[in-house]
């Protein structure tokens, strides 16, 4: 068993595992060492034990509880991204690559600059790094990203006329398939089943597990039921309603609520 407390970080839900450090409340900001160099995160969870398994990767601990200097050094930061990003963007231009840069940040003491961007294809970009490097005198990490991770950095509005879920509450983008989108009677066209990314919709994936518990509840397509009206055979379902469509055989069709199927 393992002590951790949860932290995650600005411009993501996803919650990360750190060792524990004594004295830390949920609220709290804390300096931790990631990948992407130093970071200012926030404690979300409690200090508690966990199994082994469900430690991904080596644990690393807490390096301090947030000063206000490391406060101040994160919003100088913050302030500075956007004329970041658009020098980035111009040197990235001049290069003449095949790449759209879509965030620039740098770590929280500056000794590394991540710049997150999409690409069709491989990049040779050694002779931008040098550019970069030689612009921004730092270290410089280039970081290659998927259609869903683009969509959560841009963010925007999705079809049902709310912001993206990926940039709004979800921590981590789950696998979704068609089945699911099956299993939902959504109609298989790209164009209403796709988000902003171009893959399917993460609420299908989200929503799949209470389709699942619903449908159990209705009859399947082509099965018998009997109403007061005589045997008919399910031809259509409407499963957040909970209701089928009924087809006799005099051709008349008739939608039933499975609640008064049970009821008789």
């Amino acid at each position: 068993m393992k002590k951790v407390i949860t932290i995650t970080f600005e411009g993501t839900f996803k919650k990360y595992y750190f060792a524990a450090m004594p004295g830390l409340k949920i609220g709290d900001f804390v300096v931790v060492e990631t990948v992407r160099g130093q970071e200012l995160g926030r404690v979300v969870g409690e200090e508690k034990e966990i199994d082994d398994s469900e430690v991904v990767g080596e644990l690393k601990p807490i390096i301090r509880k947030a000063t206000e200097k490391d406060l101040e050094s994160k919003e100088e930061n913050r302030k500075m991204k956007p004329e970041l990003l658009k020098k980035v963007k111009e040197i990235v231009s001049k290069s003449g690559l095949e790449m759209k840069v879509l965030e620039a940040e740098y770590a929280l003491d500056k000794s590394k600059l991540v710049i997150q961007y999409t690409a069709e294809g491989r990049v040779d970009f050694r002779e931008l790094l040098k550019s970069l490097a030689s612009e921004f005198r730092t270290r410089i990490e280039l970081r290659q990203v998927g259609p869903r991770d683009a969509s959560r950095i841009v963010s925007g509005i999705g079809p049902c006329g709310r912001r993206l879920c990926c940039s709004t509450f979800l921590g981590d983008i789950q696998n979704v398939t068609i089945k699911m989108a099956k299993n939902q009677n959504l109609t298989l066209n790209p164009t209403t089943i796709s988000g902003l990314c171009g893959k399917l919709l993460c609420c299908i994936s989200f929503e799949d597990k209470i389709y699942q518990e619903m449908r159990a509840k209705l009859p399947d397509i082509d099965d018998e039921i009997e109403t007061e009206k005589g045997v008919g055979k399910v031809v259509a379902m409407d499963i957040l309603d909970e209701s089928v469509t009924i087809r006799y055989e005099d051709a008349t069709e008739e939608v039933i609520s499975m609640s008064d199927l049970e009821e008789e």
